[in-house]
C-alpha cells in the first residue's frame, strides 16, 4: 500500500490586508522622509518618522511570523 497525501483545506492567510496597508503606509513615510532630508538634512521631524517608518516595519515583521507559525502548524498538524 503507498502513503496517500492528505490535503487539509487552506484557509486565508490572515494578515494579508494588514500587511499591505502597514507597507503602504511605510511607503508613504518612506517617501515622506526623503522629501524631508532632501528639503532640510537636519530636521527634527526626520527622526520621529524614521521612528515611526521603523514601528510599522517591526509590525509586518510580526504579523509575517504569525502567518509564518500558523503555516507551520498546518503543516505538523
Amino acid at each position: 500500500m503507498t502513503a496517500q497525501r492528505v490535503w487539509k483545506p487552506v484557509k486565508a492567510v490572515k494578515g494579508n490586508a494588514e500587511i499591505e496597508q502597514l507597507r503602504l503606509k511605510l511607503a508613504s513615510f518612506n517617501e515622506r522622509i526623503e522629501e524631508l532630508e532632501n528639503q532640510h538634512p537636519e530636521a527634527a521631524e526626520i527622526d520621529a518618522l524614521k521612528g515611526s517608518a521603523l514601528a510599522l516595519a517591526r509590525q509586518i515583521d510580526e504579523i509575517r511570523c504569525s502567518n509564518a507559525e500558523d503555516l507551520t502548524d498546518l503543516l505538523t498538524n
